[in-house]
């Protein structure tokens, strides 16, 4: 059951988030950068743990868990090392993530080159 929650969960927000760019004129840059916030809000006020529990990497994988993860680093971060928390917390939680994005990044620009749309 744990595999048909995580899909199901990351499903729906991975739905939500192509019906915005199909219905609205938000470019998906934006849809990506609210999709951190929400996360960061929802884990900032303790709501997304409880998705989390639920749907596992469902709801850990796509961009809200990925502001979900930096809200839950700056909570921490606090309880530890106090008002210097806010600025190390959130870079400590998600550095594994944000190394794995810009090593793959530059892989995918050495491995395919970029050319002219013409």
């Amino acid at each position: 059951m744990d595999y048909l929650y995580a899909f199901l969960i990351g499903g729906a927000i991975c739905a939500v988030g192509q019906i915005l760019i199909d219905k609205t004129k938000l470019t998906p840059a934006r849809i990506l950068v609210c999709y951190v916030v929400l996360g960061v809000i929802l884990g900032g006020c303790g709501v997304y743990e409880k998705l989390v529990e639920f749907a596992g990497a469902g709801a850990t994988v796509p961009l809200t868990g990925f502001g979900y993860n930096l809200a839950k680093g700056v909570k921490e971060a606090m309880q530890e090392d106090g008002a210097l928390g806010i600025l190390t917390g959130g870079l400590k939680a998600a550095a594994g993530g944000i190394t794995a994005a810009v090593f793959f990044g530059f892989l995918a620009a050495v491995i395919f080159p970029p050319r002219d749309k013409s």
